[in-house]
């Protein structure tokens, strides 16, 4: 016998399983995760903590102006797309299988 939390998260899930599976919807879910680490990102590469990294740096950007911010903004945008997809999948997974553990002890078939 499921518990009323148990009752309310299959119910729950079930309406809403579909839905919370496509890209776009993952995309709108975890953007603000993302958000935080391109920030993070930024800050770290333009606040100068590292020395050595700061000088390589000032004398890229002397040589290739707009080459190295061009390729940090790409590698940003990628790390933030693999970051958000790839989190917001996992905790789908995560309540995939909990409703199909719960749907087994119930003996619903799905």
């Amino acid at each position: 016998m499921l518990n009323p939390e148990e009752q309310g998260f299959v119910e729950h899930w079930r309406a809403n399983r579909l839905r919370r599976k496509k890209v776009f919807k993952q995309l709108a879910l975890g953007l603000p995760l993302g958000v935080i680490l391109a920030v993070g990102i930024f800050a770290n590469f333009f606040s100068g903590w590292y020395k050595k990294a700061e000088m390589v740096r000032n004398k890229e950007i002397a040589r290739h102006q707009s080459s190295l911010l061009l390729v940090l903004l790409v590698a940003v945008l990628l790390i933030v797309v693999f970051i958000v997809i790839f989190s917001v999948r996992h905790k789908w997974d995560i309540n995939e299988q909990r409703y199909r553990e719960l749907l087994s002890r119930e003996g619903i078939p799905e």
